[in-house]
């Protein structure tokens, strides 16, 4: 359907009466005779012209976004297809049938394991063309070599990757059998298959987890934008390589997916193209069943500023189209909303013959001559080679502005009576013998009854033309994908005394956690090696944070620099934008902050280049409000800081309710490959960043840290060496308080004994609270929590080895009961209740309940973890 519009074909828009249509064909033929003579530019140049005349002149017009229901590009426009479209014909169908047989096989063996079949079958001939004539992985690490596109593949279409891996050699039958079976599958010799894209369980496959829906699109935005910030700082050329995205129109539906179209825009990122596969169908049902959602997605990336190029009918049309002189099969098209378009994709040629080309003479004359068959066979764009070949070739050529492609397919194409179109498809997993023998036919397929319905899988001999076709395209793309790397050059860290002796002495110094990172973290910066591959990240809260003193040093980034005079120009802390700049200030968006964190993260993997991000932000918008893309970044193996700032319940006075952070420690623990740590102290946070720095850089682990900051500042205790160990175990030692006599520490042994445990902004009012109970002649020992959950988790480790933990070992040089205090809910300090000395008693206070509004005295009171609360807890333990 990609033939040029008839003039005669253009009708008025929205109903409206011609008044005067002599008039309106003198218009139509002086605009056409432009186009004719002197070409599409200055045809586009008058209509620019006459828009703002209509401006100017009040009229109330504007272009409409939507353009009509055909193609963006012409048939007559199309480049020739480089490729041999009968193997990659048969080649699709291959990876069809061994998609489907995998997961049918997969269920009638196992009821539960699920899995999907329709979407694939949707998006075959988008992943094929894309893997045969564009996807380029990467060649090496070496100047010149080619470092690899980044592919985000719609996840429930993983079955058709999968079985484009077993046609190369990638992966076994075996494997295939093995699909959804990750823990058995290693016990019987074979490779589990994720349900999904996810790096964590195939780290050698998988490059980014698409399984949530919505966060693949928004990080595809990011990883592009980090691209071009690593080109603009001149850490790494990465001219020439592209991010692909194939995603679903429903999926467009996610708050993520199109929350930084405008920033893909306003970046220029014409490195980014989206595929929308667009099957018309959600999981349940349509899509927009009583509209049609490739216009409304036209008109939300049009007017997000995207370049849209519409894909939707194959080459059987065009032979419509240009018969279709009086325009009635682009008018009908254009009016049939996507329920209807699914039913007629549900039913057979003849229904389609008598309800969709019935409905006008006009069509019926078009129909005239096809068979119903034929009629059941017309292509939907996404489904045709030679279509799609051209507008992926459009869209990798297009600068100035990411691309995407709207794509219309059907939902389980192919899949006949089985699945084609239908309500149920998404959920379809079982074919019968007869929908079985079918599809087999529809794709002629060279299996026999017995074995189409035994869904044997499908490979040909090695030296068939198919698979010397296969193999040859993807070497002359670098390679096969999906396939992550993990290979980078470990990067030196600096000695922490250099840039943190302030912090591991400060000798009561008084200064907030935030403050002492801060000033760590500027000089960071100033180291020669590690500095230019720090990535501060902030979500419009820099200067909360006290960052705004690192404006000057090394500047915001911005792809176009600063073309105004700022505000605040005169001052030293003053805003300043440049295209070297190295904080990445993400507006108030903490969803396209944690996206950027996850791009800086995992450099080391997607571009062969370790960088380190600091991403901070007020606590209570991290595991709470992005919870999720922090699930995936895991899942992605992240290396790099969280910083939850403000953190805790009553640290941040007179925010209130839904600033106050009481869970996120919480939430962290939940992610195996998160160490999270609540410090209290300067020095404390020095070893934990000198620590985390060393094992995602120079030992290059898959984790990732997260750290809570105070803004309450307070005298800063020193931190002995020996206490290093026991800061990064979890918990040490902090002091033990007895009563004073004459100014010094009794000689006298108490036989009152009580131990205090607190972490981060509650470890004061612990000490405050130990210094009552001595006073009172009550000996209080203090040990400084840093980590409840790296403490919990130790703490299982060894009920697994038979050793003890490292709390009961701690624990082990005091006595009395236990009061264990923080500014987080009780389930914190709680989760490591099995690990205390047996015949200890163990109290816990937390800040359960919703946040309030008042000062810090005022909340740790009400919340009963001020030192009043904690002293009177310790002595009811001693009773």
């Amino acid at each position: 359907m990609n033939a040029p519009i008839s003039p005669t074909t253009l009708y008025p828009a929205n109903g409206a009466v011609d008044s005067d249509p002599q008039e309106t064909a003198e218009w139509r033929d002086a605009f056409l005779a432009l186009v004719a003579t002197q070409g599409p530019e200055r045809a586009r140049f008058m209509l620019d012209e006459l828009t703002r005349a209509a401006h100017s002149s009040r009229v109330g017009w504007k272009p409409e976004l939507n353009t009509p229901y055909v193609n963006t590009i012409a048939a007559q426009a199309q480049p020739a297809f480089p490729g041999d479209l009968a193997v990659e014909e048969r080649l699709a169908s291959l990876m069809r049938w061994n998609a489907l047989a995998m997961v049918v096989r997969a269920n009638q063996a196992y009821g539960e394991l699920g899995g999907h079949i329709a979407s694939y079958a949707s998006a075959a001939d988008l992943f094929e063309v894309g893997f045969n004539h564009f996807f380029h992985a990467r060649e090496g690490l070496a100047p010149g070599q080619h470092r690899g596109d980044l592919v985000f593949f719609q996840p429930h279409s993983a079955p058709g990757v999968y079985a484009r891996a077993f046609l190369e050699g990638r992966l076994s039958e075996q494997d295939l059998l093995h699909f959804r079976q990750e823990i058995t599958a290693p016990r019987e010799g074979a490779r589990g298959l994720c349900s999904y894209p996810h790096p964590w369980s195939m780290p050698d496959f998988w490059q980014f987890p698409t399984g949530s829906m919505g966060i693949g699109p928004i990080s595809s935005i990011y990883h592009a934008r980090f691209m071009h910030f690593l080109s603009d700082r001149g850490l790494l050329d990465c001219s020439g390589r592209k991010v692909w995205g194939v995603f679903g129109d429903g999926e467009m539906d996610e708050p993520e997916s199109t929350s930084a179209l405008t920033l893909a825009a306003r970046e220029g990122l014409d490195n980014l193209v989206w595929v929308v596969n667009c099957n018309l169908q959600r999981l349940d049902g349509p899509v927009r069943g009583n509209g049609r959602i490739v216009d409304e997605l036209e008109r939300l990336f049009t007017g997000s500023g995207w370049n849209v190029i519409k894909l939707l009918w194959g080459s059987d049309w065009d032979g419509l189209f240009a018969r279709d002189l009086s325009g009635t099969l682009v008018r009908t098209l254009g009016a049939t909303v996507d329920g209807q378009m699914q039913t007629f994709a549900a039913k057979d040629g003849r229904f389609n013959r008598d309800n969709f080309f019935g409905q006008s003479p006009e069509l019926a004359a078009l129909a005239q001559g096809m068979t119903d068959e034929q009629i059941d066979r017309l292509k939907r764009g996404g489904h045709d080679l030679v279509k799609i070949h051209a507008a992926y070739a459009q869209a990798a050529a297009h600068r100035g502005q990411p691309t995407v492609i709207l794509a219309h397919t059907k939902k389980g194409y192919g899949m006949g009576t089985a699945g084609q179109g239908k309500m149920t498809t998404h959920s379809q997993k079982k074919l019968d013998d007869k929908e079985l023998i079918e599809f087999r036919n529809r794709f002629n397929l060279p299996l026999t009854d017995a074995q189409a319905v035994n869904l044997e899988f499908l490979k040909p001999a090695q030296d068939s033309a198919e698979m010397h076709y296969l193999q040859a395209r993807r070497q002359a793309l670098g390679g096969y994908l999906p396939r992550r790397e993990s290979a980078c050059a470990p990067l030196p860290v600096p000695p922490l005394a250099s840039y943190a002796q302030f912090a591991l002495a400060p000798q009561a110094k008084e200064m907030s956690t935030t403050m002492a990172f801060v000033r760590m973290l500027g000089s960071l910066l100033k180291d020669a090696q590690l500095g230019p591959r720090i990535v501060p990240i902030v979500a419009d809260e820099a200067r909360t944070f006290g960052m705004a003193n690192l404006f000057k040093q090394v500047g915001i980034y911005s792809s176009v620099g600063q073309s105004y005079a700022p505000e605040d120009i005169g001052s030293i802390l003053s805003y300043r934008e440049a295209k070297d700049g190295q904080i990445l200030e993400e507006g108030i968006s903490e969803a396209g902050a944690i996206a950027s964190w996850t791009a800086a993260a995992t450099s080391y993997s997607v571009h062969g280049l370790a960088m380190l991000p600091f991403y901070i932000y007020y606590s209570m918008f991290g595991f709470q409000r992005v919870g999720d893309a922090i699930w995936a970044a895991a899942d992605q193996r992240a290396r790099g800081f969280l910083l939850g700032a403000t953190s805790g319940r009553t640290t941040l006075g007179g925010e209130g309710l839904q600033h106050q952070d009481g869970s996120s420690h919480l939430a962290a623990a939940t992610i195996p490959n998160c160490k999270a740590y609540d410090p209290a102290y300067a020095g404390e946070l020095a070893v934990i960043l000198d620590a985390g720095m060393r094992e995602m850089l120079v030992e290059q682990r898959d984790v990732f840290y997260y750290v809570t900051l105070m803004n309450e500042n307070y005298p800063q205790a020193d931190l002995p060496e020996a206490a290093y160990h026991g800061v990064l175990r979890g918990c040490y030692l902090f002091n033990s308080y007895q009563r004073l006599q004459d100014g010094r520490e009794s000689q006298v042994s108490s036989e009152k004994h009580v131990t205090l445990l607190g972490s981060g902004a509650i470890l004061t009012e612990v000490i405050k609270a130990a210094e009552m109970l001595a006073a009172d002649g009550i000996t209080a020992h203090v040990v400084s929590v840093t980590s409840w959950s790296e403490l919990a988790r130790d703490g299982r480790a060894c009920e697994d080895s038979g050793a003890t933990p490292w709390l009961a070992q701690v624990l082990g040089g005091t006595q009395g009961p236990i009061v264990a205090a923080t500014d987080y809910v009780c389930a914190v300090p709680e989760s490591v209740r099995g690990y205390v000395p047996e015949g200890r008693r163990y109290r816990t206070l937390g800040t359960d309940g919703f946040g309030r509004s008042d000062t810090r005295a005022a909340l740790r009171s009400f919340f009963q973890v001020d030192a009043a609360h904690i002293a009177a807890a310790a002595r009811r333990g001693l009773a």
